[in-house]
């Protein structure tokens, strides 16, 4: 199984292959059409040439003889291609023999088509448009090319091969570098997911890329590495959390219980009562995670309606008020008298919200602090405050807080609780779709703040 770097190196690497090989190919071959256009053309011209200066030498002898256009003969024999004069009759003025040329020097340094194959054409010689003679031209190739002319169509097709290599070795050092800028990142992501999927929760990913979509990946797969960790830190205190949780009050009673019967205590009503509370506690718990089993199990049926948050709140204000009085803490609420902050939904479950968030206010609030209750708009939403300033939350428990059975700190934890509440909070605006957001600082208090959709 091949490697993420080493799979888009060798895709890049052949696609540059690829690439180059076409590009050197047409470049190749155009090369050569158009530098055996200009040979042809060059040689029309030269054919040209000749026709014109017969046809200047009649003009100044008025015919032909052994010597009209003799000087052409050694041209042609350095060029290697023959010559021959007619008149008009088409009978020989003069002629070269076209064995001689492939004896000639000249014609073996010369490269040519169809070796061997002698071809000629034959032109016609006028003036005043009138036919006065032939001249008949024979090579034993369709184009010739002398050494110059081969030299330069190698030095070309040299180029052309030293550029596409050249190039490819470019390409490959890029495409190794890019891929290693890909593959890295990445490697290292998939790395950590199998650290994860061990149960390795510690393992974080460090190596940063400047891919916006790898290193939004990086990020991801740290706050998952993050959440896991806590889940399983949760996830391991959640049987002893439960198990302390219900042997409390079952350990109380059956050791009351057991005293009593044994004559140790004595069966006083104030006992009874003691026991009584244990039993209601115990009750309490198990009815929280009855209630959260319900909505995660998304089997709650609600009863939406419209409600007027500031009816609700003022009711839960006043029965907290005595409570947050007979502790010392003064519970303030802020109110619009204009507005009643009309919202859909199930009047017992969004007070059982509120219960639950201002009796955690009491809870971590100290003797002589203040707890604030506030209703407001902001654009098409009402939002609903529960502030204080009590021990609050550390930074590191606040992602967690809503999760169950969870507690934060010692000194959180040493106050009583089960660490469902907020749990169930969530779940049940959830159901109403409304958002809840905690601000929280060690030593200066909390705030919770829920948006609810405006009732229209």
């Amino acid at each position: 199984m091949k490697t993420i770097r080493r799979k888009i190196s060798i895709v890049f690497i052949l696609c540059s292959i690829c690439a180059i090989s076409l590009c050197t190919l047409f470049v190749n071959l155009t090369i050569n059409n158009k530098f055996n256009e200009y040979m042809i053309n060059t040689q029309n011209k030269r054919y040209e040439r000749i026709t014109s200066f017969l046809e200047e030498t009649y003009k100044r002898e008025g015919k032909w003889t052994e010597n009209s256009g003799a000087e052409l003969i050694h041209e042609a024999y350095m060029s290697n291609y023959c010559l021959t004069l007619f008149d008009k009759n088409k009978k020989v003025v003069w002629g070269m023999d076209p064995k001689d040329i492939i004896n000639n020097l000249h014609f073996k340094n010369m490269s040519v088509k169809d070796e061997g194959i002698y071809s000629s054409k034959t032109f016609e010689i006028k003036v005043d448009d009138e036919i006065v003679g032939y001249v008949d031209i024979g090579q034993y190739s369709s184009v010739l090319l002398t050494e110059e002319d081969v030299n330069f169509k190698m030095s070309v097709i040299k180029s052309i091969i030293a550029s596409g290599l050249l190039t490819l070795v470019i390409i490959t050092i890029i495409s190794l570098y890019f891929s290693k800028q890909l593959a890295t990142p990445i490697k290292d992501v998939a790395n950590m997911s199998i650290n994860l999927s061990e149960g390795k929760f510690d393992t974080k990913s460090t190596i940063k890329s400047d891919i916006k979509e790898l290193e939004n990946l990086r990020k991801s797969i740290n706050i998952l590495a993050e959440k896991l960790k806590h889940q399983d830190i949760i996830r391991r205190r959640l049987i002893s959390d439960i198990s302390h949780e219900i042997r409390t009050p079952l350990n109380i009673l059956q050791n009351n219980i057991e005293a009593m019967i044994d004559g140790v205590f004595p069966v006083t009503n104030e006992r009874l009562n003691y026991l009584n509370e244990e039993v209601i506690r115990f009750g309490r718990l198990l009815n929280n995670l009855n209630i959260l089993k319900e909505f995660e199990e998304e089997s709650v049926k609600l009863n939406l309606e419209k409600i007027s948050l500031k009816a609700l709140i003022q009711d839960i204000y006043n029965d907290f008020n005595m409570a947050a009085g007979n502790k010392g803490i003064d519970l303030i609420l802020k109110l619009d008298n204009k507005s009643e902050y009309n919202i859909a939904g199930d009047k017992d479950k969004l007070k059982q919200v509120f219960i639950n968030l201002i009796s955690n206010a009491i809870k971590f609030t100290k003797d002589g602090n203040n707890i604030w209750i506030s209703l407001y708009y902001e654009k098409d939403k009402v939002i609903a405050e529960v502030k204080d300033n009590g021990i609050g939350i550390k930074e590191e428990d606040l992602p967690f807080i809503f999760e169950r059975l969870y507690r934060g700190d010692k000194s959180r934890h040493e106050i009583q609780g089960n660490g469902i509440g907020l749990t169930i909070v969530r779940s049940i605006l959830q159901f109403h779709s409304a958002n809840i957001e905690v601000e929280s600082k060690e030593g200066k208090g909390t705030t919770f703040r829920i948006y609810f959709d405006s009732y229209k």
